[in-house]
């Protein structure tokens, strides 16, 4: 039973972060915003829901273990992604093509976390109210960083799009991209309760499941939309989607603290959690510099940056299960 329930929550995850592209390319082409603005901010956030949902739920349930390490854990998720991007876009070099329009957007998401990295080590004991000063930080820096970006590619991208024929009016597309969002909202838990079910099942560990299996399955959104976004042609929303989620997820660490009221939410997370976000913090620095550097040369009909990410992601989650976290 558990089992269906997974399968078929995910399966309504799917087809909603489907929507979720679609609409959000509709929305990007009746605005002249463009797929950066798109991918990076409001794709990114719709997409990051089941991870703020995930965490929100996790410290009300006194499991900031579980909120960590499904926040952090989707960070070397997403960059993942960078490296599958690669292999369904074999004909064409679409990390190439579109990577350095989206350096800044990179460069932030690894200041961000960086930032969650540096608050961890440094343990700042001060509190406004019940929320630390490191979550009020972090939250005020992912304002900065959106407002960089916008500022950045506003211009840049307000001449990129031409509205085809056939495409659905500006208030379908937000509609619809409201509708699948609210979707994902409804879904997700389920989906969540049935991967914690499963994890009791098995006996692997609920804080080992946050970091691996919890962090797979609340980036199911963002895989899934940047795959459609790709099949699409909609490059730009793809790549900004990915390093969006992951400057939203770390403004999801400073958010979650204002739903935990017994301390600072940084404070309990198990210094353990260091290593999982140093893994997404390096391979987000491997992306963005493998890309930048143009790295040609392919093995195994796979680019050696993408290559790495893979190998990197693997070797990280082997490390963090002989490490016994969970």
């Amino acid at each position: 039973m558990v089992w269906a329930k997974f399968i078929l929550s995910a399966a309504a995850i799917v087809i909603a972060a489907n929507y979720l592209a679609k609409y959000g390319d509709v929305i990007a082409v009746r605005t002249k915003l463009g797929g950066m603005f798109i991918g990076i901010l409001l794709l990114a956030g719709a997409t990051s829901l089941p991870e703020l949902l995930t965490s929100i739920v996790s410290v009300s349930q006194n499991t900031p273990n579980i909120a960590a390490g499904n926040l952090l854990g989707s960070n070397a998720v997403n960059m993942l992604m960078l490296a599958v991007l690669d292999l369904v876009t074999r004909t064409e070099r679409i990390l190439r093509k579109a990577f350095k329009r989206h350096a800044l957007s990179g460069s932030l998401a690894t200041m961000m976390i960086g930032l969650v990295l540096f608050f961890l080590v440094a343990n700042v004991d001060v509190k406004l109210g019940w929320v630390g000063l490191d979550s009020v930080i972090i939250m005020a820096a992912y304002i900065i960083c959106v407002r960089l970006i916008a500022k950045d590619i506003g211009n840049v991208d307000a001449g990129d799009y031409e509205i085809p024929k056939g495409t659905p009016k500006l208030w379908v597309g937000i509609v619809g991209f409201l509708a699948a969002a609210a979707a994902l909202f409804v879904v997700t838990p389920v989906m969540v309760s049935s991967s914690n079910e499963i994890a009791i099942i098995t006996g692997l560990g609920t804080t080992f499941i946050g970091t691996t299996l919890v962090a797979l399955v609340t980036s199911l959104p963002e895989i899934v939309t940047t795959i459609a976004a790709i099949r699409i042609g909609a490059s730009d929303m793809a790549i900004g989607n990915l390093f969006g989620s992951n400057m939203f997820n770390m403004f999801a660490v400073g958010f979650t603290d204002l739903f935990y009221i017994d301390g600072r939410f940084l404070s309990t997370i198990d210094p353990a959690f260091i290593l999982v976000g140093l893994f997404g913090l390096l391979m987000t620095i491997v992306g963005l510099v493998g890309n930048l550097a143009k790295l040609e040369r392919r093995i195994f009909n796979i680019e050696l940056d993408a290559l790495a990410l893979f190998i990197l992601y693997l070797w990280g989650m082997f490390l963090l299960y002989q490490r016994g976290i969970g």
